[in-house]
């Protein structure tokens, strides 16, 4: 294939495509497969930290916290979907009508199951409909949580006996953002998931981290400040990963659960590739220490600016400056995710607050040449340098419709107009 007329490095050339890589660059001879119209030619972007599964159920399902809903008669209305079937709702924060529980669903909702998931990604809160309907499909809910119907890391029992997603709709989206492959994160992937995302992501590039039963990835630690193992126990579930040749990645959103992870992985010994994911809160001491251990961070640039209003309710101003740190993170091994479905699953979006973050958070803004680079490094291995459009390198590609030079102003209104996963065209927003 051959593409004419993009920008690449500030100049107007030709790429040809050939056998899954780029075979030549510059003024090429014949005639256009593809007109690049002037865009800039990226590499494919990689997003390093999604939930497929839970972003296309999350497609289908009902916004019920901010900005979409931001009170209690909203959510009220946003509820009222006659129907049979189960309604799916997303995004809940307290600061809409405060711990809603069993009671208030039956009281409010529409005469249906219902499920609403906290913005957390933690949480469930189902209305007696929705507990009937679990505990009929075999589903093990402890007396309390189903007096109250609010369910806390109870995935596996909600999810028992229900069908994967249609990935279909979701690939579709992610390829229209220049993303050409993505790293699954789901801490409960297990075989049968894997083979779900290889069978359904295509023609996406896939990465799959989960339970310690997967025969490669990253084994995925998620605990949480309630649940924290002690030392000698994570240690030990560290090293039994690293000894099957297994790097690990840990879920890391308050400073308990990030120091206690840096520990575990210094007691079991680091493995080059373990993970840091989220680091949301990290001081200077735990940024030296992440140094020190040459531990990769994957973190998440939209949250700031998607959660900016909450963060400055909640968060005690003198700890604010160590939330999701970006500058900070220059001289360590990093790289970038969505975190979908709980953060906007755009890339650009991301980079568009990592290069304008809000006011108060501005500190940690980094350049557009650096918030690019955070979805451009390899998919096997996040650490490493951004991937290069060059002759000879797999043509994973990401065609703008504006030039660089335009683009880097405004991240937010990017528009990709074709994307390449080892050269063949899968995504064409202008034929």
């Amino acid at each position: 294939m051959l593409i004419k007329n993009v920008e690449l490095n500030g100049e107007v050339v030709d790429v040809r495509l050939a056998e899954g890589r780029i075979a030549e660059i510059g003024r090429l001879q014949g005639a256009a497969d593809f007109d690049g119209q002037g865009g800039a030619l990226l590499p494919g972007l990689h997003d390093h930290h999604i939930h497929l599964n839970a972003t296309a159920a999350a497609m289908n399902s009902v916004r019920c916290g901010p900005p979409e809903v931001t009170n209690e008669a909203e959510l009220i209305e946003a509820l009222d979907r006659p129907g049979g079937g189960w309604l799916r709702g997303v995004g809940y924060h307290d600061s809409v009508a405060g711990e809603i529980d069993r009671n208030w669903l039956d009281r409010h909702g529409p005469d249906r199951p219902v499920r609403i998931q906290h913005r957390s990604g933690r949480l469930w809160v189902m209305n007696s409909l929705a507990i009937e309907k679990l505990t009929l499909n075999g589903s093990k809910i402890a007396e309390n949580e189903q007096k109250s119907g609010r369910l806390l890391d109870m995935d596996d029992a909600i999810r028992a006996g229900q069908d994967f997603p249609d990935l279909g709709p979701l690939v579709q989206k992610l390829l229209s953002y220049g993303i050409t492959g993505v790293t699954e994160v789901t801490p409960s992937n297990g075989l049968a998931e894997r083979a779900h995302y290889f069978r359904a992501a295509k023609p996406l590039k896939i990465q799959v981290m989960g339970k310690i039963e997967l025969p490669d990835g990253h084994l995925k630690l998620h605990y949480h400040d309630h649940d924290l193992p002690p030392l000698e126990r994570l240690a030990g579930e560290i090293k039994a990963a690293h000894d099957k040749g297994r790097n690990v990645a840990a879920h890391c959103v308050t400073r308990a659960e990030l120091m206690l992870t840096l520990a575990g992985i210094e007691e079991a010994g680091f493995l080059a590739g373990d993970r840091i994911e989220h680091a949301a809160i990290a001081d200077r001491a735990a940024i030296d220490w992440m140094k020190q251990i040459g531990v990769i961070v994957v973190t998440q640039p939209n949250f700031i600016a998607e959660r900016v209003e909450a963060y400055r309710a909640e968060i005690p101003e003198a700890e604010q400056k160590n939330l999701w740190r970006l500058k900070s993170f220059e001289d360590l091994p990093c790289a970038a995710g969505s975190d979908a479905p709980f953060g906007d699953p755009s890339p650009w979006a991301a980079m568009a607050a990592a290069v304008a973050r809000p006011r108060g958070f501005d500190v940690e803004a980094i350049s557009p040449e650096a918030a690019l680079a955070l979805y451009t490094k390899p998919a096997k291995d996040a650490g490493q340098s951004p991937r290069k459009i060059a002759v000879g390198a797999v043509a994973d590609l990401c065609l703008l419709a504006q030039p660089w030079s335009k683009a880097m102003k405004s991240f937010k209104d990017v528009t990709v107009n074709a994307t390449w996963i080892d050269g063949a065209l899968v995504y064409d927003r202008i034929n």
